[in-house]
């Protein structure tokens, strides 16, 4: 063994460091098993890391609403059931991956050089989610903002309101019964001559609730559409810049900062979330949007419906953040002998309750502003922005002490929000540093900085007045197919090329042998039903494509053409890689693609101490560099 290895065999019993340098990284502790990339302080610091990365703003204004819209109740059978098949083998697929080998999402792909591409095309999807996705904590961030006023600035139409803004809905005309005879006349009418309008019959002026056009006017100022760029909103600008400071700051040691500061961000939702179902309980009209959001009676023949699973699996595989490389990079910094198969069924089942919990919490307050407004519980009830932007808010400006509730909600939005994307920042760092070791080790400030800093530049477009227009196209394009091809790929290289059966055994170098029974499961899942699930749903993607529209507003076709592009920029990645590796590599044609559908001579366990027998023939990373590609006769293999 040579001296260069010996720190890090040591690394695993006593924690010696032998440089020859008085630096410390602050990446590093005293207690890291890995003393070139570090370890979580504690199993905490990774637990609520994970499920503040899984747990963001999807759980709030997307599932509620498709609880309510699929049978209430009864969508919560395809949603277990498709967490059970789909959602989860593919968590602790990750999981298992990123900590065996305590590598990136790039890196991690020494596992198959054929398929190195799928790592960067994570990697690249993980940026332009990051770039749009703080932008939605600087509306939270303005929202909190603006809670801080006696009186909530979209309570009433006030001098930003046009002649369409009203508290309520303004009846135009209706049928009425005047002297034996039913007519049909102007509200104006009706209310002159003290009769009454029959009811059903009335039909209301087109008008925009106050947080509607707040929202439009003065947070957004949005233009027509995505050709009319605008000024930057100059408040909405420095919102995201502070959005992206407190990312800085929680990473700038990496794992070691973030890890202590998702003690807050993780938990205190949780704490808002139960303040404001314990606050929505108690009001009048909650327990009918309970009802409407659960069902009194759950309609069952929802489930006969294709639609109802589509969205149960689609929810449940964005919901838990497979295939955006965050999953791999977060458990590439636990200590190998982790047990990464509990971590994964916790952080998921916290994650799908957490979502139903959000439930009750929203539909109450939806339920009590119907009551007030005098509107059903269907006519309040939005998703995404609209929910999050416009409904809720609406509704905490009927409650007491409203501005109290305004900025438990957004400041509960921020923390959600921010979390997540600590966890995808800390994605793009890992894969620096598994590309330039000691450049990251040196200047890991300066470079989390830096990536800071080049994201909130690019985001600028974002808050422009045509920002949500972008904001919109990037989350249509993709945060969709794009993550879906990845996780197939995935799912297909590592279980049908790498070897399923192979894979189980690098588990249990980890966890512990376990019996067949244990792993029929998993390998029911991970051979036929999760990808069988996943091209359904990509298959299904594809066919009812329809070109992105934001609210009324649709795009113009070189908008289309932005975001096809967007999405090509992802994946086209896969292919080049895949031919690059091929050509590199020697032999013929057959002899090339085979040897790179083999591990790198460097795959296994990043330290020589848990490598055992089965991989007691890989090349120290130090002197093999990733990107050099095993040829036929020169490959150290050994037949599992």
């Amino acid at each position: 063994m040579g001296m260069l290895s010996l720190p890090r065999f040591l690394s695993c019993g006593k924690k010696k460091n032998f440089s020859l340098s008085n630096e410390k990284d602050a990446h590093i502790g005293d207690s890291d098993e890995n003393l070139e990339r570090g370890n979580w302080s504690n199993k905490g610091d990774y637990l609520l890391s994970m499920v503040g990365y899984a747990v963001g703003l999807g759980n709030v204004w997307r599932f509620p609403y498709l609880t309510y819209q699929n049978g209430g109740g009864a969508f919560l059978i395809p949603y277990t059931l498709m967490l059970a098949l789909a959602g989860l083998p593919l968590f602790f697929m990750e999981c298992s991956l990123g900590q065996f080998a305590s590598l990136g999402p790039i890196s991690i792909w020494r596992i198959l050089p054929l398929f190195q591409g799928v790592g960067i095309t994570m990697v690249i999807i993980s940026t332009f989610v990051a770039i749009y996705y703080n932008v939605i904590i600087a509306y939270a961030l303005y929202y909190l903002f603006a809670s801080f006023q006696k009186v909530l600035p979209w309570s009433d139409c006030f001098s930003w309101a046009d002649e369409f803004c009203s508290k309520t809905r303004l009846v135009s005309d209706c049928n009425a019964t005047l002297d034996g005879n039913i007519i049909h006349a102007n509200y104006s009418f009706i209310t002159s001559n003290n009769l009454t309008c029959i009811n059903g019959t009335m039909n209301y002026k087109p008008v925009q609730f106050p947080s509607e056009q707040y929202w439009n006017k003065v947070t957004l100022q949005r233009s027509s559409g995505l050709d009319e760029t605008g000024n930057i909103v100059w408040y909405l600008a420095l919102c995201l810049l502070l959005s992206w400071m407190i990312v800085g700051a929680a990473l700038f040691k990496g794992i070691k900062s973030s890890g202590k500061v998702v003690y807050f961000t993780a938990l205190f939702p949780y704490v808002i979330l139960l303040i404001l179902l314990v606050r929505g309980a108690t009001l009048e009209g909650a327990l009918d949007g309970i009802e409407y959001y659960i069902g009194r009676q759950s309609n069952i023949t929802k489930l006969m419906e294709a639609e109802v699973w589509k969205d149960a699996a689609t929810q449940i595989f964005y919901s838990l953040s497979v295939a955006w490389g965050g999953l791999v990079a977060l458990s590439s910094y636990n200590k190998f002998h982790n047990n990464c198969y509990s971590d994964a069924i916790l952080v998921c089942v916290t994650n799908c309750v957490t979502s139903v919990f959000a439930g009750f919490a929203i539909f109450s307050i939806l339920g009590h502003m119907a009551f007030v407004s005098e509107r059903p519980v269907s006519e309040v009830v939005d998703s995404g922005f609209d929910l999050a932007f416009v409904a809720y808010p609406e509704a905490l400006s009927k409650l007491p002490v409203s501005p109290l509730w305004s900025f438990l909600f957004f400041f509960m939005l921020l923390l959600l929000g921010l979390d997540s994307q600590f966890a995808t920042i800390e994605t793009l760092t890992t894969t620096i540093q598994d590309i330039y070791p000691q450049v990251m080790k040196k200047l890991r400030l300066p470079i989390t900085l830096g990536v800071c800093i080049l994201l909130f530049l690019l985001g600028l477009i974002c808050v422009s007045q045509a920002g949500i227009y972008w904001v919109n196209l990037i989350d249509h394009f993709c945060a969709g197919w794009g993550i879906l091809i990845a996780a197939v790929l995935e799912i297909i290289g590592i279980i049908y090329i790498y070897g399923g059966n192979r894979f189980i055994e690098d588990i249990e170098m980890m966890i512990g042998k376990k019996s067949r029974w244990f792993w029929m499961w998993w390998r029911m899942c991970w051979f036929f039903v999760t990808p069988v699930l996943l091209m359904a749903i990509l298959v299904w993607s594809l066919v009812t494509f329809s070109p992105p529209t934001y609210g009324s507003v649709v795009y113009p076709a070189w908008g289309t053409a932005v975001g096809w592009c967007m999405i090509i920029f992802c994946v086209i990645w896969i292919p080049i890689v895949a031919i690059a590796k091929v050509v590199k590599a020697e032999g013929n044609l057959c002899q090339r693609i085979v040897s790179c559908c083999r591990p790198t001579a460097n795959w296994g366990p990043y330290l020589e101490c848990h490598r055992g027998e089965r991989y007691s023939h890989v090349v120290d990373p130090k002197k093999e560099k990733e990107h050099e590609i095993p040829t036929v006769s020169g490959f150290v293999y050994t037949q599992q």
